[in-house]
């Protein structure tokens, strides 16, 4: 179960913009549509190197955190686009930030009694994105960022993702030796019904997830609500089986 008041506040609140374009592959242009600089261009930031796949759409509302830093040279930083009525969280930074305050407030029951989390944890010639242990034992997770629905199922990968995919072949490694391994899937919308591979992006992603599943990695989707001010965290979703 997850507890409704897991909330990750922005620094300030969001500004509104019309998206209009992606420029290369860290940079967005979008026009500012209140405060006294509305019809201006503001170029923001985007850490999603994905292909943010049917969510840029030209006219369609951003949301734009300020950054803290006020000397980045970016002043805003991409968190959310519209799609037809829903936002869709899109910076990839929040599902790691989202497992941590949840551990740190207890909102996840499947963390429950691990007093130590570790941040990028080494394992193997890779790294993690947590390294969990107490009276449980120890456990292994990794994190993901969701943005695609397709029928109502909500997918991952939007595009072949080979980084994912050796994910899951160390995830698999890791539980072969009897750790408890989990992968957190944090779907950034939240018009998703339940969860699967997209095997219509990625088949070799789905076959592999699907191996993981059957050699014990625990899957963990949970749905993500975004607005303006923050992002809660929601409830678990199902897993669609092949």
């Amino acid at each position: 179960m997850s507890d409704m008041s897991c909330t990750l506040p922005f620094h300030a609140p969001c500004r509104t913009a019309a998206f209009i374009r992606r420029i290369k592959r860290f940079t967005v242009d979008a026009e500012a549509l209140t405060g006294p600089d509305a019809g201006e261009i503001l170029k923001a930031h985007t850490n999603n190197t994905g292909s943010m796949l049917g969510l840029l759409r030209p006219g369609s509302t951003a949301l734009l955190s300020p950054a803290a830093n006020p000397n980045r040279k970016l002043k805003y930083t991409l968190e959310a686009l519209d799609l037809a009525g829903t936002m869709v969280g899109v910076n990839t930074l929040t599902p790691n930030r989202m497992l941590y305050k949840a551990w740190e407030i207890s909102a996840l029951s499947e963390m429950d009694g691990y007093e130590y989390f570790k941040k990028e944890a080494k394992v193997g010639q890779s790294r993690l994105d947590a390294f969990l242990s107490g009276e449980r034992g120890d456990l292994w997770v990794e994190c993901k960022n969701v943005t695609m629905v397709e029928d109502g199922i909500a997918c991952f990968p939007d595009a072949i993702t080979e980084r994912g995919q050796k994910h899951l072949r160390e995830l698999m490694a890791l539980a072969k030796t009897g750790a408890r391994v989990a992968l957190f899937f944090l779907i950034q919308r939240s018009d998703g019904d339940c969860f699967g591979p997209a095997d219509f992006i990625d088949p070799v992603y789905a076959e592999l997830f699907y191996e993981a599943m059957d050699k014990g990695v625990e899957m963990w989707p949970y749905v993500a609500h975004v607005n303006e001010h923050g992002i809660t965290l929601g409830q678990r979703l199902s897993v669609v089986l092949p």
